[in-house]
């Protein structure tokens, strides 16, 4: 067990349980949402869509919809043949502009052929809601309709109906078709140092993240330049993306966004909506707002793609993991937006491991980033798999990890350590050796009882951002960072360390956000970077700003101070990673095939927590987004005809309260002594546990390992029949 971590010392601001400083804003209905923007003579767009899953476009005819009283504009792939180059990038880099530049699949704001159920084919601007929906479904589109595939492994059979010219596997950064992975060590003679062998099959649904706020966008243009309202985690890749495909100058776009009802990922850069709505605006010379509905936003935008995962693993007589082998198949649906990974097999100290991945196009709706992208799947397939070998051999599925999980070592330096500790602390708080059976299944009678647990390290995300902080005579701070909140508080942490660092009060600093005109660069809420980053430059600045009024004193006046930085934050060469494990234990009943949580423990450690009342909601609701991939969520389609039977919350069964079990959060505090004041990663980490510990802890209840996610009750039924 690796040795205690040194607790963290306290400070002024940062650490305290601090409410978010718009709070009253948000609970009273004043803070404004992209939604709720109104413009003089502003108009609303609708989106026609393709109701086949793979269709060429002989013809449109959109007189009826033009002739329509009230409407002001019709577009289609004939009129606007723009390319939304951010949707469709080599590799899955979407923020490259070098990816964009030589990408050969292109996707189009109106796409023909269309390669999906629910891709834009056309958009009307009207003067209310109501016209502009009846004006929509006069429009008349003439298909040829196409061999369609939806499954991965399929799509990659001789004979499979190509999406594209080069076939179904999606391009990597040099635009070849060919797997992802890679190999470290020798797997063979890992393999063959094995004295047991073994293989198995894991598969993972395709999983949408349901944020409140369904898609919308505003677009008023001035001349060359456009104001783009939009909901984004990134409102600076926001204006970039917008820019390069309207071909204008990142000056010349504008990108607003205060206030938005969640991300996850999915609203990370920019959006063919948001391109609509600047044509739109554009061909009529008013404001237009493109409202998506939820159906529109599940089917037109996307989730966490679906995957299958065929594992070998090796294990000596010691009960030490030899080698490793994966061979997964990512479900992309037909445009890359991202690298369609499987994380997980990294969490092990095996050095002999063979991945193989084949990040597939599909005819199903785009899979992109969503909370920890690569990662919920993997470890649910990884840490499944271990699990199951841990009974095999006849070894405490949390003594088989604690044997076998990565450390750092000489040549792989973390700037703290603490995944011994996490894993031994909540092995205690959960109470694991009375919870959980030896023998799995073994309880008496219908109703059973069973304990499972997971861990992970992640790193989070790098890249620059800068922050500006001025000073008026009266002492009066405001911070310009270019972040969203996307849920986590991010407005109020940014204030809080300003207010630290300038040893002032938190009620002094006024935080400007969400605008590109009045704010600096950053890299975009995403990837668990915001704090560590964007919270890094706040730092500097405040240094910079108190170093200036140390020698020149507060201004006079009207007078200001201005600071500003963007610095390169570094590590030196070390790992800044996060840590975790998740214990939970089920009750599930076998006549019924119902599953109820009964206990669930977290322990993570994520540097020093600068605000731990956010940082535990985000532990939670992570962690419940988890167990709503384990138990619940798939879009289910429809084999004959393409369609998705399941897109929206109707016919589709999600968490609810009486479903969500109380879970228990526990933070072990470090400073890595890396800026800023050691925090590290939180918005990601719970999601990436909570399949694999739920997963591991019905078979200890039932006795039947599940290896396809949902683990519904209709598929426990089927296992224990």
């Amino acid at each position: 067990m690796s040795p205690r971590q040194p607790q963290v010392a306290p400070m002024n601001t940062v650490g305290h349980d601090v409410p978010r400083i718009d709070a009253v804003e948000r609970v009273t209905g004043q803070a404004t949402y992209t939604r709720d923007v109104r413009l003089p003579d502003m108009l609303f767009a609708r989106v026609l869509r393709s109701p086949h899953p793979h269709a060429r476009i002989r013809g449109v005819n959109t007189a009826r919809a033009e002739a329509l009283p009230g409407v002001r504009a019709v577009i289609t792939h004939e009129t606007h043949s723009w390319i939304y180059s951010s949707g469709s990038i080599a590799g899955g880099r979407q923020y490259s502009d070098a990816a964009k530049d030589i990408t050969t699949h292109h996707r189009y704001m109106f796409d023909n052929p269309v390669r999906f159920v629910g891709q834009p084919v056309a958009a009307v601007a009207a003067v209310d809601r109501h016209t502009a929906e009846e004006a929509a479904q006069l429009i008349e589109i003439d298909y040829e309709e196409l061999p369609f595939v939806l499954d991965p492994e399929e799509a990659l059979q001789p004979g499979a109906p190509p999406i594209w010219p080069e076939g179904n596997l999606a391009l990597d950064f040099a635009n070849l078709p060919r797997p992802s992975g890679g190999t470290s060590g020798d797997p063979d003679a890992g393999l063959a140092a094995a004295d047991q062998i073994f293989e198995d099959r894991y598969t993972t649904a395709f999983v949408q993240d349901a944020q409140m706020e369904p898609r919308c966008a505003m677009a008023e243009w001035e001349g060359d330049k456009v104001t783009l309202y939009t909901p984004t985690q990134g409102i600076s890749n926001c204006r970039h993306d917008n820019a390069r495909d309207l071909g204008l100058e990142d000056h010349q776009v504008q990108i607003i966004c205060k206030y938005m009802g969640g991300g996850f990922g999915d609203k990370n850069g920019s959006y063919y909506f948001d391109l609509i709505a600047a044509a739109l605006a554009k061909e009529t010379g008013t404001p237009v707002m493109v409202e998506l509905s939820r159906k529109d936003d599940w089917l037109g935008t996307h989730g966490r793609w679906h995957t299958v995962q065929e594992y070998r693993v090796g294990i000596d007589r010691s009960g030490t993991v030899t080698a490793i082998e994966l061979t997964g198949h990512s479900g992309m649906g037909p445009y890359m937006r991202r690298s369609g990974g499987i994380a997980g097999i990294e969490a092990y100290a095996c050095e002999n491991v063979q991945r193989t991945l084949y990040p597939v196009h599909t005819n199903r709706m785009v899979s992109g980033n969503f909370r920890a992208p690569s990662d919920p799947q993997g470890y649910f397939g990884i840490q499944s798999m271990m699990d199951d070998i841990s009974y095999k051999i006849d070894i405490d599925p949390v003594d088989f990890a604690l044997r076998n999980m990565r450390r750092p070592t000489e040549e792989v330096r973390y700037t703290t350590y603490a995944l011994d500790e996490c894993i031994e602390r909540g092995r205690e708080l959960f109470d694991w050796e009375r919870r959980w059976r030896p023998v799995p299944g073994s309880d008496e009678g219908p109703i059973k009882r069973g304990a499972g647990f997971s861990f992970m390290q992640f790193r989070s995300g790098v890249g620059p951002s800068s922050a500006i902080l001025r000073v008026d005579s009266s002492g009066h701070y405001t911070l310009f960072v270019g972040v969203t909140d996307v849920g986590p508080g991010a407005k109020t942490t940014m204030a809080m360390i300003a207010a630290e660092e300038l040893g002032v009060e938190l009620n002094q600093i006024e935080v400007v956000w969400g605008d590109t005109d009045r704010c600096p660069y950053s890299v975009g809420e995403s990837g668990s970077r915001t704090t560590t980053m964007t919270g890094y430059a706040v730092v500097q600045a405040a240094i910079d700003l108190k170093n200036q009024i140390a020698t020149q004193g507060l201004p006079d006046g009207d007078a200001v101070l201005i600071a500003s930085a963007t610095p390169t934050p570094s590590t030196q060469g070390r790992r800044r990673m996060c840590f975790g494990a998740h214990f939970v234990e089920v009750e599930a009943d076998v006549e019924l095939g119902h599953l109820k949580i009964t206990k669930y423990v977290t322990v993570h450690e994520s540097g020093r927590i600068l605000n731990p009342l956010p940082a535990r909601d985000q532990i939670r609701g992570a962690t419940i987004q988890g167990i709503g991939q384990a138990l619940h969520e798939d879009l289910l389609y429809d084999s004959r005809n393409g369609h998705p039977l399941t897109a929206g919350y109707y016919g589709a069964r999600h968490l609810t309260h009486v479903d969500v079990p109380e879970i228990e959060v526990t933070f072990i505090e470090t400073d890595d002594g890396y800026g800023p004041y050691g925090a590290k990663t939180v918005g990601e980490a719970g999601i990436i546990l909570a399949p694999a510990a739920v997963a591991n802890a019905i078979f200890n209840a039932i006795g039947v390992r599940m290896k396809a996610l949902p683990i519904t009750r209709q598929k426990i039924l089927e296992a224990l029949a």
